[in-house]
Formats: structure tokens, sequence, C-alpha cells
């Protein structure tokens, strides 16, 4: 589901991104002197984008210039929930920890990743693991990437991984549950001739 919502993203992204290059550089090469394309709604340099009559043609009509004002405003509010959801971070910085005694600790979420890195590519056939934290401070979840060699079998893989290295990690935190996406994929070796 996330590779489908990063593709739709890129390709509006890309398409929005277009059509503002060929607006903007035909404004821009309009305004320069350069004749104006066939589809360009005005005839030359010096015209302006509204005129007079285009301006006032609805004045007339109370609805006119508030539906446009709200169409712009809900536009604008569209492009910068766009804008946030692009630039939000996608790891989780702070994991808070329940200490037991009300109050509370806040532990490095890249400390957390890096310990579960390590002792995930500590489990028996695991030639490389990396780990990110996603989620809410409160309630984190882990991905979790491991290299298997060939020989491994996955199942015994992912066991060893979620009985040692996740339940470790769960329990040093103090967290109730780790909910964690694994994904398994094989080493892949190149051949070697033997002669």
């Amino acid at each position: 589901m996330r590779t489908v919502l990063r593709t739709v993203n890129r390709v509006l992204l890309g398409v929005v991104g277009l059509v503002l290059l060929l607006l903007g550089g035909s404004v821009l090469a309009v305004g320069l002197g350069a004749p104006a394309p066939s589809w360009w709604i005005h005839g030359g340099r010096h015209d302006v984008l509204l005129s007079d009559a285009e301006r006032t043609r609805w004045r007339d009509a109370g609805w006119w210039w508030p539906t446009v004002l709200a169409v712009l405003a809900v536009l604008a509010l569209l492009a910068l929930w766009w804008l946030t959801a692009v630039l939000r971070r996608r790891r989780l910085s702070e994991v808070l920890v329940d200490t037991g005694d009300g109050e509370g600790a806040l532990l490095r979420g890249r400390a957390l990743e890096s310990v579960l890195t390590t002792q995930s590519a500590e489990v028996d056939g695991v030639s490389h693991a990396r780990a990110h934290l996603t989620g809410r401070p409160t309630a984190p979840e882990t991905r979790v990437r491991l290299q298997l060699e060939p020989y491994v079998d996955p199942g015994t893989a992912l066991h060893d991984f979620t009985a040692g290295a996740l339940s470790r990690a769960r329990d040093s935190a103090g967290l109730a549950s780790l909910p964690a996406e694994v994904r398994l994929t094989a080493v892949k070796h190149r051949g070697e001739r033997v002669s």
C-alpha cells in the first residue's frame, strides 16, 4: 500500500510540476516578447490577466466571488496538507518509556533502532539487518529487514528474531507491545568459477 501511495504522490508531483512549468514558462516567454502560443488566452505581451470586463462580469452575482475565494482557500489548504504529508518525518525520534513510578523517560529512537539492528544481525543465518521505528512515541512500531543466508529456514529465522531481539527490545523499553513488520530477503551470492 505504501508503494502505491509513493507512486501516486510522485506522479501527482510530476504532473503538477509539469503544468506549472509549462504555464510559468509560457507566461515568462510571452512577457519577454516571444509570440504567444496558439492555446494562450491572451493576444500579446501587454494584455492583463483579467480585463475590467472579465473582472466585473459577475459583479451582480453575489455568489461568484465568495465561491472563487472558497475554492482557492480549499486548494491552498489541500496544498499545505500535501506539503506537510511529504515533509513529515517517517522515523520515530523518541519513545516514551514507562519507568513504573508514575513518571516517564524518553528513549532516543535511533538508540533503540541500533540495538534492534545489532541484535537482529546476531540471529543465526542473518547476514544483514536493518530496523526503523515508526508510529507514535507512546505506541511505537518497527520495520525490520533481514537478509538471510541461503541455508536458513525463514520460519526459524523469524521465530528466533521475534523470541530474541524483538522481545528483548520490547521488554527493555517497557512497552506492552511492539508490532513489527519483518521483510525477509535472501542474500544473492555471485557465482564463482571452478576450474
